[in-house]
């Protein structure tokens, strides 16, 4: 490389630096104090109603009055009893178990158990489905 002037490096040096610390560590502890040491001007400031939910309940809204006046019973309907016996009476004449009832129409143990206790709230579709396999009619008028 005869010829060729004095090999010169043209890059330009880089500074690598931490990232500027976001809010939430401006305002630990450690980094307060620091400045409080250094001199430098601190504000602070209290937020009104922090860190509660008073704004949210402390007035009382127009519904109040009607949400206590309401004594409206809400609950699921549940199946009567006349149709866990029937249910109940159907599978023991076929002699099948609970189990064996649910696997015939595709459901699970637990739901054959809901409806004979009488915890189920009741599906057309599964009642058409017991009465189906059960070969009885469990809905509307014997």
């Amino acid at each position: 490389m005869a010829g060729v002037g004095p090999l010169t490096q043209d890059w330009e040096p880089v500074v690598i630096r931490k990232k500027a610390p976001n809010s939430a560590a401006k305002r630990d502890d450690k980094t307060v104090n620091a400045a409080r040491r250094s001199g430098a001007d601190i504000e602070t400031v209290r937020k009104f109603n922090a860190g509660t939910n008073k704004a949210a309940s402390s007035g009382t809204s127009l519904n109040t009055k009607r949400l206590d006046d309401d004594t409206e019973n809400l609950t699921h309907e549940r199946v009567p009893t006349e149709l866990k016996k029937a249910i109940m009476q159907a599978r023991t004449d076929k002699k099948l178990t609970q189990s064996q009832l649910a696997q015939i129409i595709n459901e699970k143990p637990q739901v054959i158990q809901e409806y004979e206790s009488g915890k189920a709230i009741p599906n057309q579709q599964i009642l058409s489905k017991l009465e189906r396999a059960l070969g009885a009619k469990l809905r509307g008028k014997k």
